[in-house]
């Protein structure tokens, strides 16, 4: 089943320095319907204003995964890591038995990004944080998609950030025309939001920053009506 969420259909929040679209149910947005998919429980969709972000707060049992789209992002959290994420790299924090952050957009335009939350196979783990950059033409892998942060036991050794999760979030860049392929074992799922352009998955007609659902597919073919970038996460359904 492959099933499109329309931009504007997410819920949506707005402040004088944070404009946020929500895929699944978070913070004053409920939707029934839409409480995740699988292992994946948050996917946002955030514009954060210059100078300004996210004050100290806590989290714990979670993998959060931060995709910078534009402009960057500077991370601090109570272990004493700090470090800047800026557009196209990824930046993981296991949050585990507790971690305190701050991130903030110390850049002169906004920031604009998206937060994943994926629950890990396991409670109480060590928390701990980590960036990578990945060079841009790394993201044209054999089939479209590059591994960015995994806990996928075929990515173990790999170049990808690690996840306390049986997961991975993929991603790529396809020239109008192009195609990916992205193959899901029985009990997988994955959901993918194009950051520009516009695709067709198996057919189905999904614009930049559209979400599409995808689940009981064993073969999925992504393909770029438009120049694009995207994001894919896959997880066990």
């Amino acid at each position: 089943m492959i099933q499109l969420r329309p931009f504007d259909s997410l819920g949506a929040f707005r402040n004088e320095w944070l404009n946020a679209h929500h895929h699944f149910s978070f913070g004053g947005y409920h939707d029934p319907q839409r409480m995740g998919l699988g292992r994946l429980r948050v996917w946002n969709d955030d514009e954060v204003a210059p100078g300004t972000g996210f004050d100290p707060h806590p989290h714990r049992d979670m993998e959060i995964v931060t995709y910078i789209r534009e402009g960057a992002i500077t991370h601090r959290d109570n272990l004493g890591n700090e470090g800047r994420t800026e557009a196209g790299d990824v930046q993981v924090m296991h949050a585990g038995t507790g971690i305190t952050h701050t991130e903030y957009n110390k850049e002169n335009v906004p920031t604009r990004l998206f937060q994943i939350w994926i629950m890990p196979d396991k409670r109480g783990v060590a928390p701990g944080w980590g960036t990578k950059t990945f060079p841009k033409g790394s993201l044209d892998g054999d089939n479209g998609l590059s591994v960015l942060a995994s806990g996928r036991p075929a990515d173990a050794g790999s170049d990808a950030l690690p996840l306390n999760a049986d997961a991975a979030v993929l991603a790529g860049t396809l020239a109008a025309g192009q195609t990916a392929e992205l193959t899901l074992a029985p009990g997988r799922a994955a959901y993918l939001v194009a950051v520009n352009g516009a695709v067709t998955v198996n057919g189905l007609v999904a614009q930049a920053r559209d979400g599409v659902a995808i689940s009981d597919e064993r073969s999925v073919t992504i393909t770029a009506t438009r120049a694009t970038e995207l994001v894919v996460v896959e997880v066990a359904a």
